[in-house]
């Protein structure tokens, strides 16, 4: 792929995950079209279905999730804690909440997430985040019950889509939620 090609590859998937985390999975392809710079056909070119567009912003959201795992990695040693806060911090500002709108999306009337095409895209991220956690839990820094899942879950939950609105309201609500799920997730009183 030449280069000019894989750069505006990558700003439509880009747009489309500041999309999907500001207005929902269901935002309209001409709305990222046009976010990214593109007219809808070279949107088209590059992912032939809006599955396909979801697909490839959940395999770039797994990436960064282990990428953020393996910067975790290399800090564990020093301060664990400080390391998992880090952590936690680098997932919120991740958007989080656009995978799960892109899994919904995906799911459709499917019952058990496991069940749908991009439960495969995502175990990598779950498999790097339950190895890193485990070195968390035998450091004492989160709680022995905590999974993988539930913080991902979690910091979806914590970051999902918002109306411009109460975002503009209340801009420090998720941060302050991290902040409280840091405590518990460490078996700490607020």
């Amino acid at each position: 792929m030449r280069a000019d090609a894989a750069q505006r590859r990558e700003a439509i998937i880009t747009h489309a995950r500041h999309l999907f985390a500001e207005r929902g999975g269901d935002v309209a392809l001409e709305a990222v079209a046009a976010a990214s710079g593109v007219g809808i056909a070279t949107l088209y070119r590059n992912f032939p279905s809006r599955g396909d567009l979801v697909h490839a912003v959940v395999q770039d959201i797994v990436e960064q999730i282990i990428h953020a795992v393996d910067q975790t990695r290399s800090t564990l040693s020093t301060d664990p804690a400080a390391a998992w806060k880090d952590l936690l911090s680098s997932l919120t500002a991740m958007e989080l909440g656009a995978l799960t709108d892109g899994l919904a999306l995906q799911a459709g009337a499917v019952q058990d997430l496991e069940a749908t095409p991009l439960a495969q895209v995502q175990q990598p991220a779950v498999d790097a985040l339950s190895d890193l956690l485990a070195e968390l839990k035998r450091r004492g820094a989160v709680r022995e019950s905590l999974s993988a899942l539930d913080v991902i879950v979690a910091v979806a939950t914590i970051t999902r889509p918002q109306v411009s609105p109460i975002r503009g309201a209340a801009p420090a609500v998720p941060d302050q939620l991290a902040e409280a799920y840091l405590l518990w997730s460490r078996g700490q009183q607020a």
